[in-house]
């Protein structure tokens, strides 16, 4: 006979609570708490390793069955528990507890002529996360986050990114760490500040490229801004003085994409 969990005070169900609500126990445990079948699938295909999958047969598709009748880690709860334990809606009947990784600078993979983004104390799990889907779209070779804010694995974030935090290479290190990364690799250091004079589409992004974005409250430190080798803006025309810092981020970044492309193209030819 199968064993549901139906209630939500067995002691597994309440460690995977307190999972989802605190980072120190997702940092004490090393793991990390995944809903949704697109998002869990992104981790295991990018080694990230499973402990446990919950599955709940009454909200399940038939994808999600699929993937359960292939797994020995699982955990079956009912609909009730499902709903406990969940922190979306119209969800499809999975959550998994996935162990987490540690990368650091060092391990870094960069392409020939690398396009980075660089966030300086990001404290939104929101913008973090559309922040990633941006890079996973324009195949950005990493995204840093210098003196986070915000836990990496936040479940807000998962969701936010769609899964992007597991297919893309990222990494939180100190602001001095990444600075000193960033002058061994050569890389040119691009500021976002509405402060700076030139224009983002007057910079050249076709050689190694670290595009820096600060918060929305207070923009980047005088550390980074210092440290630039640009500072570049996006030119505001209407009443508001800033963008969002992920919309801000996508701009630049598909700024530095199009020129790449227009560069490639013309050597082709």
């Amino acid at each position: 006979m199968e064993e549901i969990i139906v209630s939500p005070s067995n002691p597994r169900i309440k460690n995977v609570i307190k999972l989802k609500e605190k980072s120190s126990e997702r940092k004490s445990q090393d793991l990390i708490v995944v809903e949704g079948l697109r998002e869990i699938m992104m981790a295991k295909e990018n080694g990230f390793g499973i402990k446990t999958i919950f599955f709940c047969e009454d909200i399940a598709g038939k994808k999600s069955r699929e993937l359960v009748a292939s797994v020995s880690h699982l955990v079956k709860i009912s609909k009730s528990v499902f709903e406990k334990i969940a922190y979306r809606k119209n969800s499809d009947g999975l959550l998994a507890l996935v162990r987490s990784k540690h990368v650091r600078l060092k391990d870094l993979k960069l392409s020939a002529l690398p396009l980075l983004i660089i966030l300086e104390s990001v404290e939104k799990p929101g913008n973090l996360g559309a922040i990633l889907r941006t890079a996973d779209a324009s195949g950005a070779d990493a995204v840093i986050v210098c003196d986070p804010k915000t836990d990496m694995y936040n479940p807000n974030l998962i969701r936010s990114s769609i899964g992007c935090v597991f297919s893309k290479q990222v990494v939180a290190a100190s602001s001095e760490e990444v600075i000193d990364f960033i002058r061994e690799k050569k890389i040119r250091l691009y500021a976002a500040a509405l402060t700076a004079k030139k224009r983002y589409t007057e910079s050249d992004f076709t050689i190694g490229s670290a595009i820096v974005l600060g918060t929305e409250a207070e923009g980047l430190s005088p550390k980074w801004l210092s440290l630039a080798d640009e500072q570049i803006k996006i030119p505001m025309l209407g009443k508001t003085d800033s963008l969002n810092v992920s919309a801000s981020c996508a701009v630049i970044v598909y700024e530095a994409i199009r020129q790449r492309q227009t560069l490639s193209s013309a050597t082709i030819q």
